[in-house]
Order: structure tokens, then sequence, then C-alpha cells
């Protein structure tokens, strides 16, 4: 099994644990009674330099503990002042550290659209998002067949969200944009082998149909990295080692002089 698998197979066993105490009916009941999502599209669209979504991000599986984060709202809150157009919470708990508890009090704390990251693969996880305020949605292309990526897409686009859909190659490009997906990543890290790729973007970004947002992830390091995404034609970098083992204002701030 490879490492996206097993990722995607813990999250959803998590998942299936947390809806034997919480049956499916009630978090779609609490999912269809939030207010409306805010409007990723809007935040991230493009406007003469790069975007920063900023992630809440604790640990990983390639780095390990990254950072304790005791307050995930404080840190959203440290974003949001540097200058971050939407801020990303990692929920997955076996090797991220992230839960829905944080992703519902970052919502609560800062006014940006709020992204949840993890490795969805079910109805109820993306029910679960919208009921614990999240206003998009992480679907990586990899990790679901074309039958069950087109659904939860669906899924997500009707309760009012809107969809983040990661590829990593040509073809996942492709099957990203046969949604008509709005925000299309490309993942520098090869989630099979967590490898870096830090030209791949530069390699498919002109897959991306004209029109859709362009979203450089992983291998931001300094400002030059952004810069480098930048002339490849991202419109928006997804942030987190960086901004969670230094001073968040700081930091983005270089980031985002660099994106101009």
């Amino acid at each position: 099994m490879s490492l996206l698998a097993d990722l995607t197979d813990g999250s959803v066993q998590d998942a299936r644990s947390r809806e034997a105490e919480r049956p499916l009916a009630d978090v779609e009941a609490a999912a269809l009674a939030m207010p409306a999502a805010r409007d990723a599209v809007a935040a991230l669209s493009p406007a003469g330099r790069v975007k920063v979504i900023a992630e809440v991000k604790r640990a990983s599986p390639s780095r390990g503990a990254l950072a304790e984060i005791p307050d995930p709202a404080a840190q959203a809150a440290a974003y949001e002042r540097g200058g971050a157009a939407v801020v990303s919470v990692l929920t997955e708990q076996r090797r991220f550290g992230g839960s829905l508890a944080d992703l519902t009090a970052v919502k609560e704390r800062v006014s940006l659209p709020v992204l949840r990251k993890d490795f969805i693969a079910t109805e109820y996880q993306v029910l679960e998002a919208r009921a614990a305020g999240a206003d998009l949605v992480l679907l990586i292309v990899a990790a679901l067949d074309q039958s069950t990526l087109e659904r939860l897409y669906a899924l997500i686009v009707e309760l009012g969200m809107t969809p983040l859909v990661e590829a990593h190659s040509a073809d996942e490009v492709a099957r990203a944009a046969s949604l008509g997906a709005a925000l299309i990543g490309v993942n520098a890290r090869d989630l099979s082998t967590f490898e870096l790729d830090r030209d791949l973007f530069g390699r498919l970004a002109g897959g991306i149909p004209d029109g859709t947002i362009r979203i450089a992830e992983s291998a931001v390091k300094e400002p030059a990295d952004v810069a480098h995404y930048r002339a490849a034609g991202a419109d928006a970098v997804l942030i987190g080692e960086a901004l969670v083992t230094g001073d968040p204002v700081a930091t983005l701030t270089r980031f985002l002089e660099a994106g101009s």
C-alpha cells in the first residue's frame, strides 16, 4: 500500500469511528444548518500578486513534529494579520496531529475562507467539513477513482463550498479540469513517495484551463520559491512548514513581497 493510500485509509477509518458516535443524518442536518460558506474563489482570484493559503500544520509524515500549535485559532489570526487570503487547516489526526475542532476554532476566529485539508474519500467527511465550518475542501485526484471524485466534487458544490482539486501529473490535471474546477492545485510533493519536485508546477501549469485559479503547493521555504512559482504562472501558493516554524507575520510579509 502506498503512503497516500495508507493516509486515505486511516482518515476514512477515523471518520467511520466518528460516524458511529454521530450518525450521518445528524451531521447532514448540522451541515445544512450552517451559514453560507465564504467565497474562496473571490479570495484567491488574481490581483497582480500571488495570494497565500497559509496552513495550520503541526506535523507531517516526511518531517515529523513541526510545531505544537496549542492555539490554532491564534496561529490563523496571525496569518490573517500577515495578509493570507485563505487559511488551510490540516484535520488528519494520525500523522499530522490535526482535528475538526482545530478547523472550527480557526473559523470562529478569522474572517478568511477556511480549507479543510485532509484525505477525503467519503460523503460523511464532506458533510462533517461543512458542519465544522469549512468553506473549501481538498480533493486529491490520485486518491480517488473518477466516479468518486465526481461524486464528492458535486456534493461539495451542492453544500456551497469550493473544492480545491489537487493533481500531481498531467493526467490528474486533465481529470481535475474535466470537473470544471475553479481551483486546481499542483502539489510538488509526490504523496506516494513524499519526494519533492519544485519544477513540477511549471511543467503542468499549461494544462490547467485559462480562467482557473492555479495553486502551487509544497516546496515553499523561502521568498525565492514564491517568486519561482509566480514566474511559472501560479496565482496562489499554499505554505505550511515555513509559517509554523518561524514568525508567521514576518514570513508572510516577505513571501507576499516576493510574489508581487
